[in-house]
């Protein structure tokens, strides 16, 4: 390990975190989490959370240590856990190893955990601190707090579009309106999050296959809005069940012969309430977190934005934005359906940042809470 006297407790829990990213798209719907060991200003070992029911951060850090680790102090970018889950309580190892000082990012939202680890520390006679590099900290694992403390999946609506806003040329043609930079961008997004949902209208015309292409990278769950069932029985989500899972949400209306039809491919049905003769999505999202899918990425079309906007389950947008023009008034756009009345109901966003990809544009913005407007489409 290199020499780090002169680091300070920033310094180290931002090592901690950069260690925490190396389990994307590998925990869920476990925490990323980090950790770093220091004795006498310099770092002696370092581990992270690798894939989910195995060993936490803090356990392969003190297994990678160059050395005794007791009177050290560790960084981790997450409270320890102090109950038996997956894994023994990291709490009670820190303690039986001589742990001499914590350092934590955030408390953890769990309320299995939610301060009882430092309490337990502290009892113990380990000297705690809490919040350094908070917000980074809950930054990195948005999609836990969200899931903990919101009791439903984590949604990130994702589109492409000119800089006219526009989704489609007037044909209907989509692909592709950004370069191959932002089409591989959106890969590290599929292998981010657990699923990935569209409507089966962009199954039945795209005959899209929703797999991650990155080298070692994990497949989400695929998960196909279709209230009657209409997918073909061809089409590219229905095969490799044993590699490639697919979940289709249907309605009561959907024809039991259909629903057998696909179980027997190994489809899973998820029956939900109707709305309007649609897919409640509210009901989906509950139905989702039960699954223990944590986040997902829409990758639907207009009219499923529409509703995904109007039920109020997205939390986050990424638009990747190309230096085309391309007009037309039948040329679709990222939000379709009816639209908003007047402006004071329009759905309030926080832009979070504008970085380049190729020759496109990536905007990542946040939704800001708000009621819900329109009715559901599909």
């Amino acid at each position: 390990m290199e020499e780090n006297k002169n680091l300070s407790d920033m310094e180290f829990m931002k090592r901690a975190l950069i260690l925490a990213e190396n389990g994307i798209g590998k925990t869920s719907p476990n925490p990323l989490v980090g950790a770093v060991i220091v004795k006498n200003g310099r770092i002696i070992g370092e581990g992270w959370h690798e894939r989910y029911g195995q060993a936490h951060a803090e356990v392969n850090a003190v297994r990678n240590a160059s050395g005794p680790v007791e009177s050290a102090d560790i960084f981790v970018n997450l409270e320890p856990c102090c109950h038996y889950g997956k894994t023994p309580p990291c709490t009670e190892m820190l303690i039986e190893k001589g742990i001499k000082r914590v350092v934590i990012g955030s408390v953890d939202p769990n309320p299995k955990v939610g301060g009882k680890g430092v309490q337990r520390l502290r009892e113990a006679g380990i000297e705690v601190i809490v919040g350094v590099l908070e917000e980074e900290s809950r930054k990195i694992n948005e999609v836990f707090f969200h899931y903990i403390e919101k009791q439903r999946p984590f949604v990130v609506m994702k589109t492409a579009m000119s800089i006219d806003g526009k989704t489609t040329a007037p044909s209907g043609e989509s692909k592709w309106i950004t370069g191959a930079e932002a089409r591989n961008d959106v890969q590290k997004l599929r292998n981010r999050y657990s699923g990935i949902i569209v409507g089966v209208e962009t199954v039945i015309k795209d005959d899209p296959e929703l797999t991650c292409r990155l080298e070692g990278g994990k497949n989400p769950v695929r998960i196909i809005l279709d209230s009657n069932l209409r997918i073909p029985q061809e089409s590219r989500v229905l095969k490799d069940q044993e590699n490639n899972t697919t979940i289709i949400a249907c309605t009561d209306s959907a024809p039991c012969e259909r629903v057998s039809a696909l179980k027997a491919m190994g489809v899973r049905i998820l029956r939900c309430k109707n709305f309007n003769n649609h897919v409640d999505l509210k009901d989906l999202m509950k139905k989702l977190k039960e699954s223990a899918i944590d986040s997902v990425l829409l990758e639907g079309g207009s009219a499923v934005n529409d509703s995904a906007l109007s039920k109020g389950i997205v939390s986050k947008i990424i638009l990747y934005i190309a230096p085309k023009i391309i007009g037309g008034e039948k040329s679709k756009t990222f939000v379709g359906g009816k639209g908003i009345d007047r402006l004071t109901q329009a759905y309030p966003i926080r832009f979070e940042s504008v970085e380049r990809i190729g020759e496109d544009l990536k905007i990542t913005a946040y939704l800001k809470e708000k009621g819900e407007f329109h009715c559901l489409q599909e």
